[in-house]
């Protein structure tokens, strides 16, 4: 099997799993009575699948699993693959995620339908009742944030080994910042396998939650690239005497 292959597969399994982990423990496990695991819970939940299978799968394709991503690193000089192709394995993906979790919730007793199933949202569909412009924002914003830490903890000069835990850990913040405004996407992929199964509005909702990210995704690899060319050049060895 060639290189690319591989990396697209990786990609695929990489995004079934973040959304199948996220978006199943907000489906299945937050609000279960007395031991649900809240937006806690569903925060750590989406900052481990990340952090597990960028270790499982990282070396094979980059580890993106998410469109902002590969655009960002695309932009910032870090990417050499297609980005039609991984957009395509990362949403293929999400989709096969969401289709499985909703075979699961579907045998539940008394399941008459997918509700919100995890998706993204504003106005109505906003758990905090926040709108479309706050949406905007916070997605814009935190998407940027999440590639410069995948960029920092990426390059050269970061501790090897320690990139999955220090992204991991970022997505796990952006939810519990998040999650109350849009319910946390930073990742198209992601919004599209549960929108596409979801009752209400996020299938009319979901071109928010490719332009933010994917607009985030871009300033953050600006934001990297000006921070790296601000960079003091090393200075000139000095001559032996």
């Amino acid at each position: 099997m060639q290189t690319a292959q591989k990396a697209l597969i990786a990609e695929f399994l990489g995004t079934f799993v973040l959304v199948f982990g996220g978006c199943g423990a907000a489906v299945l496990a937050a609000g279960v009575p007395d031991v649900g695991i809240g937006w806690l819970g569903v925060s750590l939940a989406f900052g481990l699948t990340v952090l597990c299978m960028a270790y499982a799968v990282g070396h094979v394709s980059g580890g993106h699993f998410n469109p902002a991503v590969t655009l960002g690193l695309k932009l910032a000089g870090r990417f050499e693959g297609s980005l039609p192709a991984y957009w395509a394995a990362q949403v293929a993906g999400a989709v096969t995620a969401g289709a499985v979790l909703l075979a699961v919730v579907a045998g539940q007793a008394g399941f008459e339908g997918a509700g919100g199933f995890a998706s993204n949202g504003y106005g109505v569909a906003s758990p905090g009742g926040y709108g479309m412009m706050s949406a905007l924002l916070i997605e814009i914003v935190l998407t940027a944030v999440f590639l410069v830490v995948i960029l920092g903890a990426t390059s050269a000069g970061a501790p090897a080994g320690f990139a999955p835990i220090a992204i991991g850990l970022a997505l796990t913040l952006i939810h519990l910042i998040s999650i109350p405004v849009t319910n946390t996407s930073v990742n198209p992929a992601r919004s599209t396998g549960v929108a596409l199964f979801a009752d209400g509005p996020a299938l009319a909702q979901l071109w928010l939650f490719w332009v933010a990210p994917l607009a985030g995704g871009a300033l953050g690899a600006l934001v990297w690239r000006a921070i790296t060319a601000l960079e003091a050049p090393p200075a000139p060895a000095t001559p032996a005497e």
